[in-house]
């Protein structure tokens, strides 16, 4: 794992991901184009499917979220799924945005959307992405936007008029966070936002029916550091997992267990939708592969018995300059292998059997690992794994990259992790995990 072409190719392939996707949808567009670049058969929850053994499928929910599936034999005996999310918190444009400001300036009506740092967002470019909704003469349809160019920002208040912004600031997401996207005067369209997003769109105004747009930082991501030590860029929490689980998962070659490929939407806001951890998607998914493969529900339950899941979200890293946050005896640094979470109060879904299970794996991969406590007078944040298995369950792990300035836009993580976790989904999506009903489990 030690070869220095390895993460250099991993990480351009990274940065190029992040790079083209601005949102959840891009991102899942994405990850459905390197699908289709593999020979994977799209499917479609409305539709009947016919599944054979030796094939891999895809399907998504809402645009937004995603799963895949390698169906290596009919008596297949279980499956082994990594979890991550395609969401990143961000500013949502709200409906009818545009503001105008004492006839000379434009500024745009948002609202948070998942618990981000604030203050990152403000004297850099801005632009929009997301999804329109567009009428037809069927109905409507959904179109991917982004206008791809430096189109706003988000303006600090001089030091001048606030002498006391650098010894702490509230934000007022409702007076502080709206950025300036124009002038305005007496001629400017009172729809002025949405004329743009319709020439760029191709399409006429008034058939734009509704829109999910998104603010998005325009820096590109980079290596940096004295030797290249360190990656930057937006939306690292949750893709770099979501990158790194698909691409593990396209090289793996699995054998008696189904991998299943899963990136669920909504995670930054509580996973309470119908394409989020708590719907019934991977349910839906794995229940229909059973289904396909003429088993009986009994064997589904045999199956679910001898599964196991990586819910895959990046984990914090020991801070340079806040060593105190740090757990005393858990503190994970970035380059320093993937990071398997722990919490008594079951934010992550890790015990000692799932944990012994995974630390196999990374040494089967010959990847690095490392441990996270909270520590014991903080709270700590959740993730994916503990409310997805309340709708499918089985062992589950919780694990992560480290990285620094999660809720950011614009975080850190090391350059070598993100091939330690390649290694670490395609060893899982090549092997099975069995129980003996007596505390025993067999990895194959």
């Amino acid at each position: 794992m030690e070869n220095l072409s390895i993460f250099e190719n991993i990480n351009r392939e990274l940065l190029t991901f992040l790079d083209a996707s601005p949102t959840a949808f891009h991102a899942t567009a994405y990850m459905c184009a390197m699908l289709d670049n593999a020979g994977y058969t799209r499917l479609y929850e409305n539709d009947c499917w016919r599944l054979a053994s030796g094939h891999g499928y895809y399907v998504t929910r809402n645009d937004s979220a995603l799963v895949a599936f390698h169906i290596p034999r009919p008596d297949f005996t279980g499956f082994q799924v990594m979890a991550s999310h395609s969401d990143s918190p961000a500013l949502k444009i709200k409906t009818n945005a545009q503001i105008e400001v004492e006839n000379h300036y434009l500024k745009l009506n948002v609202e948070k959307y998942g618990g981000l740092l604030c203050a990152p967002w403000f004297d850099k470019p801005l632009s929009v992405a997301g999804r329109i909704v567009v009428r037809t003469p069927e109905g409507v349809r959904s179109q991917l936007i982004n206008v791809d160019r430096d189109l706003m920002i988000l303006p600090s208040l001089a030091i001048h008029m606030n002498r006391k912004a650098n010894d702490g600031y509230e934000y007022n997401a409702q007076k502080d966070l709206l950025p300036l996207i124009g002038e305005g005067n007496a001629e400017t369209s009172a729809d002025a936002f949405l004329d743009l997003i319709a020439a760029e769109a191709g399409v006429a105004r008034q058939d734009i029916l509704d829109t999910d747009l998104f603010l998005y930082n325009r820096t590109k991501g980079t290596v940096l550091g004295i030797h290249g030590e360190f990656i930057a860029a937006p939306r690292l929490d949750d893709l770099q997992c979501a990158f790194s689980s698909l691409k593990g998962f396209l090289l793996a070659s699995p054998r008696d267990s189904v991998a299943v490929h899963c990136v669920m939407d909504n995670e930054e806001v509580g996973s309470q939708t119908k394409q989020g951890a708590a719907s019934t998607f991977l349910r839906d998914v794995l229940e229909r592969v059973n289904d396909g493969m003429g088993r009986s529900r009994e064997q589904y339950l045999t199956a679910i018995a001898s599964s196991f899941m990586v819910s895959a979200d990046n984990a914090h890293s020991f801070h340079p300059n806040h060593t105190e946050k740090a757990d005393p005896t858990n503190r994970p640094y970035m380059n320093g292998g993937i990071v398997i979470k722990y919490s008594a109060n079951q934010k992550y879904t890790t015990d000692a059997v799932s944990g012994a299970i995974f630390r196999e794996i990374c040494k089967r991969a010959q990847v690095p690992y490392q441990t996270f406590h909270n520590r014991s007078d903080m709270l700590g944040g959740s993730t994916l794994g503990n409310i997805s298995t309340r709708q499918v369950s089985l062992n589950c792990v919780d694990i992560g990259l480290p990285q620094l300035a999660m809720h950011s836009n614009y975080e850190t993580a090391g350059s070598r992790d993100t091939a330690y976790l390649v290694a670490a989904a395609r060893e899982l999506f090549s092997s099975s995990v069995s129980t003996d009903g007596h505390g025993g489990y067999r990895l194959a």
